[in-house]
């Protein structure tokens, strides 16, 4: 399969749900697809309508959706998934399959479809603004067609490329921890109120305080801790309320909350 140039690109997304119209809205954000070169199925279409406005293809037949496609992303629940491959599987044959379904490992995936290449990829809703963190898992496509998928997901944030065993932790650490972070946003709001901030206030600088703190991490390759040190002094308050943080369990907490996670999707099947 050639490598698709990103304005040729026809792109179908199956089971538009949260993590479906984000990347649909991604995608159209970064012009990597025209609205009339996009389908999007969902059983219950009464959520696209802002898409249908935009001339998207909006239906809930996923044969029809499929056809004449590059590339296909597959986004429905991990219990939906066979009774759509079963009904769409042929259609498939000579595309790009993308899946994002929690659970279902490309040897799930391969057994279904014959002929197609098929990635595995876990974004997390941060694409819908083209910020995501992207994992993409692969086992049968050649170095083309890696490269097709890795110019998409560019246009959508940052990409990596992992063995797909490590797919279920990339969805708890870069899918789930969109929520871990945000609970973070909002344990720092909680507190910016109590010390005499209002809520809005607090939120602005809570968000622009962790965005600050991960683009140091990005831009400088640094060790967190690198840059810890940089705010901490001797007696100073900020060792003070990490210290407190710590005596709290901060650090146990979110690594338990990861670690529970990832045993929990482990018993996905």
């Amino acid at each position: 399969m050639r490598l698709i140039k990103a304005k040729l690109m026809k792109i179908a997304i199956i089971g538009t749900g949260n993590l479906g119209s984000a990347i649909a809205n991604g995608l159209l954000e970064a012009q990597v697809v025209k609205p009339q070169q996009l389908s999007l199925t969902k059983r219950n279409m009464a959520s696209l309508q802002d898409f249908k406005k935009l001339q998207v293809d909006i239906t809930r037949d996923n044969k029809k959706a499929v056809q004449g496609k590059d590339i296909v992303f597959l986004c429905v629940q991990p219990q939906k998934i066979n009774p759509i491959l079963d009904d769409i599987a042929e259609g498939l044959s000579d595309k790009i399959v993308i899946s994002t379904i929690t659970g279902f490992k490309l040897k799930d995936l391969q057994a279904k479809i014959k002929g197609a290449i098929i990635f595995r990829a876990m974004p997390n809703t941060a694409i819908a603004i083209k910020e995501s963190m992207t994992c993409i898992s692969t086992t049968d496509a050649n170095e083309i067609q890696k490269e097709t998928v890795s110019n998409l997901f560019s246009h959508l944030g940052t990409s990596m490329f992992i063995e797909d065993e490590l797919m279920g932790a990339a969805t708890v650490l870069a899918a789930s921890g969109i929520a871990f972070a945000m609970r973070f946003v909002r344990a720092s709001m909680q507190a910016g109120i109590e010390i005499g901030f209002e809520s809005d206030e607090a939120q602005k600088i809570a968000a622009q305080t962790i965005k600050g703190a991960t683009a140091l991490l990005l831009a400088n390759n640094s060790h967190p801790e690198a840059e810890i040190d940089k705010v901490t002094t001797p007696l100073g308050i900020t060792i003070t309320g990490l210290n407190k943080m710590e005596q709290e369990g901060f650090s146990a907490a979110l690594t338990q909350g990861i670690k529970a996670s990832y045993q929990k999707i482990n018993k996905i099947k």
